[in-house]
């Protein structure tokens, strides 16, 4: 006996009505409304718990990246701060620096450079004050009261030196030297203000 293939069409005269599997019942191969609702409801009830689960998984997540997020940002103000702190103190220097370089020298300036630094060595009986050889020019033209005396010194001069630039002076003693150049100022102040 020879089997049809199950490639081969099957045609049937009419229509297949209230068909039922062998051995199984009607009910089984129509399921009632109430079996219906019931697999409904559940259906329902595990899509509900499977995205309340991936909403209670992203609320985490998003929790964990702004918690990173604001710990960066903790960690960035101070150096932020830090930054901006010293480019003000940069930019105010150089600005400053600026500023007393287009001064013009004169007299006045000349006398309170060398009285602040004698000042510093009060006391001292002996000292060699060393300063631009302009600037010197400068106090010995304007007749300046620094050159003929200074309080309580008993042995002083006053000396022309290249190494000195304008508006600055250098005070030897024998315990030490004043550097009153303003280079040497500017540079203690930077390092003041950096510290």
């Amino acid at each position: 006996m020879m089997m049809n293939s199950w490639s081969d069409t099957l045609t049937l005269p009419k229509l297949l009505r209230h068909v039922c599997l062998k051995n199984g019942d009607r009910a089984d191969a129509h399921p009632s409304e109430e079996a219906l609702r019931a697999s409904y409801e559940r259906g329902r009830r595990d899509a509900e718990q499977a995205l309340s689960e991936q909403l209670l998984q992203q609320r985490t997540e998003v929790q964990e990246l702004i918690r990173g997020a604001l710990d960066s940002l903790r960690k960035a103000v101070p150096q932020v701060v830090r930054d901006s702190e010293n480019a003000m103190i940069a930019l105010s220097l150089s600005v400053a620096q600026k500023l007393v370089a287009d001064l013009p020298i004169s007299t006045s300036m000349i006398e309170a450079v060398v009285r602040d630094a004698l000042a510093q060595i009060e006391g001292t009986a002996e000292f060699t004050v060393r300063l631009h050889p302009a600037d010197l020019e400068l106090l010995q033209k304007s007749d300046s009261p620094l050159l003929a005396a200074a309080d309580g010194a008993k042995e002083f001069r006053f000396l022309s030196s290249p190494e000195v630039t304008r508006g600055g002076c250098l005070v030897q003693t024998h315990f030490g030297t004043v550097d009153a150049r303003r280079e040497t100022k500017f540079d203690l102040l930077q390092r003041t203000l950096k510290a």
